[in-house]
């Protein structure tokens, strides 16, 4: 169990850096033009996301998401003690990587995003992109387990750009980014509502997958 909770640590600050640094360094790179310097943020964040998954889920599955652990744990995957050890390596491992992230570039370690997100239109996407990341996970594990880390990484690639919020899609990374006053950063008051978006996203896809997955049986 030890390993597995470092496992999700170490994997979410991981990803956080990855996220945060490569908004940063795309910012720097871009000269102003925000869709260059998302490109460079979705790139990066896909691509990490492949190579984490493959890296760390042999240990602890590589959830690195509140969300995900709290699926598994309402699918009975994992059990309550367990789960609650994921959320927490998870949402500590996050707020370590903001301050690699801000290490590397010589940005100061404390910071609180002002990067306002608000209105239902956001909080609506990130409903829709985690719906979208769970039944990408259920699917694959399904049909394709072994294809499940490059889908997961085309996935979130995909949903940097067609939903309004840019997919956060995981409560740890919402906080996280809260953290970070940088191109990925979020205002701690348009945390909630990410957040909630986020849940209700991952309740609907338990229900609809767990239906639409159903096996057959035999009358």
């Amino acid at each position: 169990m030890i390993r597995r909770l470092v496992s999700e640590c170490a994997g979410t600050a991981f990803l956080l850096a990855i996220v945060i640094g490569s908004g940063i360094m795309g910012e720097r790179l871009a000269g102003g033009n925000v869709a260059i310097a998302l490109l460079g943020n979705t790139i990066a964040t896909g691509a990490g996301l492949v190579v984490l998954i493959h890296m760390f889920g042999p240990v602890s599955g590589a959830h690195f998401n509140p969300a995900v652990t709290l699926a598994f744990l309402l699918r009975r995957d994992i059990g309550r003690p367990a789960a609650a050890g994921y959320v927490a390596a998870q949402l500590v491992g996050a707020v370590l990587g903001v301050w690699v992230a801000h290490a590397m570039f010589a940005e100061p370690l404390w910071q609180v995003s002002t990067k306002l997100r608000p209105g239902p239109a956001q909080g609506f996407a990130e409903c829709v992109a985690t719906f979208g990341l769970l039944g990408t996970i259920l699917g694959t594990q399904r049909a394709r387990p072994d294809f499940t880390p490059v889908a997961v990484g085309l996935y979130i690639t995909a949903a940097y750009w067609f939903t309004a919020s840019t997919s956060f899609a995981n409560p740890a990374v919402t906080i996280a980014r809260s953290l970070s006053d940088s191109f990925a950063g979020i205002a701690p008051a348009s945390v909630p509502l990410f957040i909630g978006g986020q849940l209700l996203g991952m309740l609907a896809a338990l229900g609809f997958f767990a239906w639409l997955f159903k096996e057959d049986r035999p009358q």
